[in-house]
């Protein structure tokens, strides 16, 4: 299952270099593509506002 990004995402940018499958684009919030996400948690790890989660 994909992580995703909830819309208090500052854009900030510290989670893209984090992606090893480079599956985050930005924008005024950051998205993250289901079809690539390998679910590795990496981008979560670095959000320093916590808003990456793993998809419900």
């Amino acid at each position: 299952m994909a992580y995703i990004i909830n819309d208090d995402c500052i854009a900030c940018g510290t989670c893209i270099d984090e992606c090893p499958t480079a599956s985050i684009t930005e924008g005024e919030i950051y998205v993250i593509s289901p079809e690539t996400c390998i679910d590795c948690g990496a981008c979560a790890d670095v959000c320093p506002t916590g808003v990456i989660a793993p998809a419900e």
